[in-house]
């Protein structure tokens, strides 16, 4: 069960909502402890003072803010509280504005609103007003004694509030080198941008996210669970050099990888799905010969190469160390 972290009221116009707020999503994260390697002891977080190097307690700590190098004003959180005590209670209001028109650049973090005592119908208003009018509203709010710029969104029977990024927050554009805005400044061409969006539409599907997974996660959980049950959890084994990433190939011809990415654009599997060591070197060896294919056209065939290639292919598929400099021979004669 998720723990309250705030209870307060929503307030809009001279309308307040009485709510309570809860974090909407739980972390899944792989954690890892640090330990003594001599004896698998855990090994603990000390606080110290950083010009003395001796240990500070719990009750001797306290927030201050730097206002010069090195001098700090004390503050407790009773008078962090007391500075403005209306907004530390409230989901303030300040407009209401089209979905569309957030960026989803400047969502931050995400939490559940519920109604409080008597709230249910003030609540149930002011979500289904909402929904209606297709708004979401632009709110200032007090967590964690840091003011945040949030939007308050309904999404199916919840009022979700999500944190928003302040505008200085968000880097602007003109700091990264990108290529000019539209198509013919930018040297994309009709039938380019046709195919691209052809490969889009043959893969997309429905936003489910439930398809996605973390297999990070899940291969680290399934590392732990096989050393438990070999009874080597306190082990470090020796493993294999991993496998180099695949490079990307020098692009030539843009049109040629569209249309071979469209041949395959719907069998490629969801993002985070599932599939097997083997199969995924197999795809990672086809894609390094589809790239150098695109940088390096392959030659033309001959007939008779072309024939003893299909009978090569339709024996038991073991060729001789000396069938291949025949081969070649043929190939140059022709």
């Amino acid at each position: 069960m998720a723990h309250m972290i705030w209870k307060g009221a929503i307030s809009f116009g001279l309308v307040h909502v009485p709510v309570q707020l809860y974090p909407a999503t739980q972390s899944e994260k792989v954690g890892f402890n640090l330990l003594d390697k001599r004896t698998i002891d855990p090994i603990g977080y000390k606080q110290i003072n950083k010009r003395t190097g001796k240990d500070v307690t719990r009750d001797n700590i306290v927030r201050g803010f730097e206002y010069e190098k090195d001098k700090y004003v004390v503050l407790s959180d009773d008078e962090i509280r007391s500075a403005n005590p209306e907004s530390t209670q409230t989901v303030d209001i300040l407009a209401f504005v089209d979905a569309p028109d957030i960026s989803f650049l400047y969502l931050d973090t995400p939490y559940f609103l519920t109604p409080d005592r008597k709230g249910e119908k003030v609540y149930a208003l002011l979500r289904e007003a909402m929904k209606s009018s297709g708004k979401v509203g632009v709110a200032s709010v007090v967590l964690h004694n840091k003011q945040h710029l949030a939007a308050l969104i309904p999404v199916g029977p919840v009022l979700a509030l999500n944190t928003l990024r302040w505008a200085s927050e968000v880097r602007e554009l003109d700091e990264f080198k990108l290529p000019p805005d539209g198509m013919k400044a930018a040297g994309v061409s009709s039938r380019e941008l046709d195919m691209a969006k052809k490969l889009i539409d043959d893969m997309s599907d429905p936003w489910d996210p439930a398809q996605y997974h973390d297999t990070f996660r899940d291969d680290i959980m399934a590392l732990v669970d096989r050393k438990v049950r070999s009874g080597k959890t306190e082990e470090i084994t020796e493993v294999d050099t991993p496998r180099e990433s695949n490079q990307s190939a020098d692009i030539l011809d843009l049109s040629d990888l569209l249309k071979r990415s469209l041949g395959r654009g719907k069998g490629k599997p969801a993002a985070g799905g599932r599939k097997s060591a083997a199969r995924a070197e197999e795809e990672d060896d086809e894609a390094d010969e589809d790239d150098a294919k695109a940088v390096k056209p392959a030659r033309k065939k001959a007939p008779a190469a072309r024939k003893t290639a299909g009978s090569a292919a339709g024996s038991s598929g073991r060729a001789s160390a000396k069938s291949a400099p025949a081969a070649r021979k043929r190939r140059a004669a022709a």
